[in-house]
């Protein structure tokens, strides 16, 4: 019976001695693995600064382009207030040049007769010139 127990302890001994052996080999494949990744995320730190550097860079220069977008904006507001004041400026000339012709109009309509008098007169004033220069 104590070989029996002899027998025992040797094989515990032994599955206990595979166990440790097996354990070791996981414990390692664990460490390699967990060394890729601390290798893995120090490549994306840097990678993240070098993205963190660049967003930066490129929010200075949207920032900047939106200023100089507000600017030209307030500047062309200007030029059309400008040419908006042009062209009331010359619809009013044009309304006024219109009244002018109307009230010509509306004159040489009035006084039509007295004008063809005067243009006969000055027709017949032109002839007796043209005879008296002959």
């Amino acid at each position: 019976m104590i070989n029996l127990l002899y027998i025992a302890a040797i094989i515990v001994a032994i599955a206990f001695a595979v166990l440790v052996i097996y354990l070791a080999r996981v414990l390692k494949a664990t460490q390699r693995t967990m060394t890729h990744v601390a290798d893995t995320l120090e490549g994306l730190e840097k990678q993240m600064e070098g993205i963190t550097v660049e967003t930066t860079s490129l929010l200075n220069k949207t920032n900047k382009l939106a200023e100089d977008i507000n600017e030209k904006s307030t500047k062309m507001n200007t030029l059309v207030e400008g040419i908006k004041g042009i062209g009331d400026t010359v619809n009013e000339f044009n309304n006024s040049i219109r009244s002018v012709s109307r009230s010509i109009t509306t004159v040489s309509k009035e006084n039509q007769d007295s004008t063809a008098q005067v243009m006969k007169w000055g027709t017949v004033i032109m002839e007796m010139w043209k005879k008296r220069k002959q």
